[in-house]
């Protein structure tokens, strides 16, 4: 029998969870001294690079004396809450990190009570102990009144805490100690979480956690064996959620080790291992003893809070930029991510259009950015929040959201929540001339606010937030407070017209830019939506005047990004998103047909 054990790693986004991870690898002599690495290496794909945000759960296996130990690296941000629950089933004990300075943040308390709940073992690490504002003794206090107000047990509250700076690879179990590595973590590892129960001897119990795609060998499910041993080429039971018992043999076995898979002949009760052959595995199945199939209990898996429209792009300019632009690429891309996928839901609603739900804007987002950079081109409708009937009341997903923000501001921010319909919880002061207040609110009141946020707050604010419940509907929110700049022409913008139309709001185009009738070329700075002509030249006269020809000067324009772009957008907009532009356009191009279906409406 091996000596295994498997941990989970949990925080808020931003908290070093990912960098711990590096430094576990690096100082377990996981990696050899000839082997180049990245930092954050576990964040393998370009997005997670770019944003520095883990999306996807990883895990990764590492060797200290002779323990193997499992650790499964997970997302800190409430989008991808889904995965960290379905993680926590698989470990026997979990690594919770904090901010030395942050404290416990919205997405450490969610995460926190999943594992209460779990029963898990935690192991607290206090990190970035090396920041100025540092203060660790306020934090651990912070988990303590957590895990209490919580309802954790005794032996739960009794957690071991470790001091580290993840970055520089020095973690201490005093904070008057000098230095110190890693090897504290590993020790603490090895003392407090258990082993992993089972028995290698009884009948095969597997249950799978997360799905991965290989063009070779197909669907691959990534599981803990909680009983039994499994071979490669073994003839397996799949227990459906559902109840359905289907026959298969696993094709490939794979094991973990650092950032490297390999194939492996065998594995048992308590190791993590990933297995192919089975093209129906979904996550929370269970890969059982044909002989003897006993399923496991079923995985919850959160609900989606949000819908967006993904349909074919229509506008003027379609088909020019994209590689992918028929409906048919479309929906195969999207049947393609919700194989693996297991937090977003697909249904096609029309032709060409497919409705897409997930847990978050910044979820649906990272799958646009994905398509986008494959060539798929398409568009997007405004976010809508799910409404659901609970015993015949309406209701609708509400957040729980925590802002940091300088003192002098919190007034401004408090005013513009009260108009979203948000109900202050908290308020903190958290030194530094900073102030932490909580709110619950309606999760549509937070669509389009991180803008006007950061506007607030000179972009020294810090919003975080995670799912509550679904409650009863809360009325009417307020939305976009400006109208849009809606180009009357189809052509190339000219510096000259967009230098006289500055003065009437902020333009997201520059010249050059190809326009159509119908594209947003920018936000005015009243409230209604007013018709500009951004393509208009100067009129070319033959009498010289000495100060003519003056140099025009131009405002930069606003840089909207995928995610600014779909927060900013109404319901009578779309999002128009090929690989080399995002474009935000009206849903109906003519001035003509938008009087027509606005008098429709009322």
């Amino acid at each position: 029998m091996q000596k295994i054990r498997n941990i989970a790693v949990i925080a808020h986004v931003d908290h070093g969870k990912t960098t711990l991870v590096d430094g576990l690898l690096e100082q377990s002599g996981t990696f050899g001294s000839h082997e180049q690495h990245d930092e954050r290496a576990m964040d393998s794909n370009d997005l997670e690079k770019e944003r520095g945000i883990t999306i996807l759960s990883k895990n990764t296996a590492i060797r200290y004396k002779d323990y193997k130990i499992n650790i499964i690296d997970t997302p800190g941000h409430a989008d991808f809450g889904g995965e960290v629950e379905r993680v926590l089933k698989m470990v026997d004990g979990v690594l919770v990190l904090v901010d030395a300075y942050e404290g416990v943040m919205p997405q450490t308390k969610f995460v926190v009570k999943k594992m209460l709940a779990l029963g898990k073992k935690p192991i607290v690490v206090i990190n970035k102990i090396d920041k100025p504002s540092a203060e660790p003794d306020r934090v651990v206090d912070e988990m303590f009144d957590l895990f209490a107000d919580m309802g954790a047990t005794d032996e739960q509250q009794d957690f071991p805490v470790i001091y580290a700076a993840a970055r520089d690879g020095i973690a201490k179990l005093d904070m008057d100690e000098e230095g110190g590595d890693f090897q504290c973590i590993f020790e603490t590892i090895i003392n407090e979480v258990p082993e992993p129960e089972g028995d290698a001897g009884n009948p095969l119990q597997a249950q799978v956690f997360t799905l991965d795609y290989d063009n070779y060998v197909g669907k691959i499910g990534i599981s803990r064996i909680f009983n039994g041993t499994v071979r490669k080429g073994d003839n397996v039971m799949l227990a459906k959620s559902d109840g359905e018992m289907v026959k298969g043999k696993i094709s490939k076995l794979i094991g973990f080790h650092g950032l490297n898979r390999m194939e492996i002949d065998e594995a048992e009760a308590g190791d993590i291992v990933a297995f192919a052959g089975m093209e129906t595995v979904d996550v929370g199945d269970t890969i059982a003893d044909p002989e003897n199939p006993v399923a496991l209990d079923p995985m919850h898996i959160e609900e989606p809070t949000l819908t967006v429209v993904f349909a074919v792009n229509d506008s003027p300019l379609a088909g020019q930029e994209g590689k992918h632009v028929t409906s048919n690429k479309l929906k195969d891309r999207l049947e393609f991510e919700m194989r693996t996928n297991v937090a977003m839901r697909l249904e096609t609603v029309g032709e060409g259009k497919f409705k897409v739900s997930g847990r978050g804007e910044l979820q649906i987002t990272v799958l646009a950015e994905n398509m986008r950079r494959e060539g798929y081109e398409f568009s997007i409708s405004r976010p809508e929040v799910i409404v659901k009937e609970i015993e015949g009341v309406k209701c609708e997903p509400f957040e729980h959201l925590v802002i940091d923000v300088p003192e002098d501001l919190s007034g401004t921010v408090i005013e513009r929540l009260g108009k979203r319909k948000a109900e202050m919880k908290s308020m903190l002061p958290m030194g530094q001339g900073f102030q932490r207040i909580e709110f619950e609110i309606p999760a549509r009141a937070l669509i389009g606010f991180r803008g006007q946020f950061l506007t607030d707050t000179k972009g020294e604010g810090v919003m975080n937030h995670s799912f509550l419940e679904f409650r009863p509907f809360s009325g009417e929110v307020e939305s976009r407070q400006y109208g849009a700049l809606v180009s009357m022409e189809n052509g190339e913008a000219l510096a000259y017209s967009l230098f006289n139309l500055q003065d009437r709001g902020v333009l997201f185009i520059k010249p050059q830019t190809k326009v159509y009738e119908g594209m947003i070329i920018g936000e005015h700075s009243k409230s209604n939506d007013l018709t500009v002509n951004p393509i208009k030249g100067k009129a070319q006269s033959n009498v010289r005047s000495s100060g003519a020809d003056e140099a025009i000067k131009l405002v930069p324009p606003r840089d909207m990004s995928l995610e600014r772009a779909l927060e900013w957008i109404e319901d009578d907009e779309l999002l128009e998103v090929t690989p080399e532009n995002i474009r935000i356009r009206k849903k109906y191009l003519t001035e003509a047909e938008r009087r027509r279906h606005s008098r429709k409406s009322k």
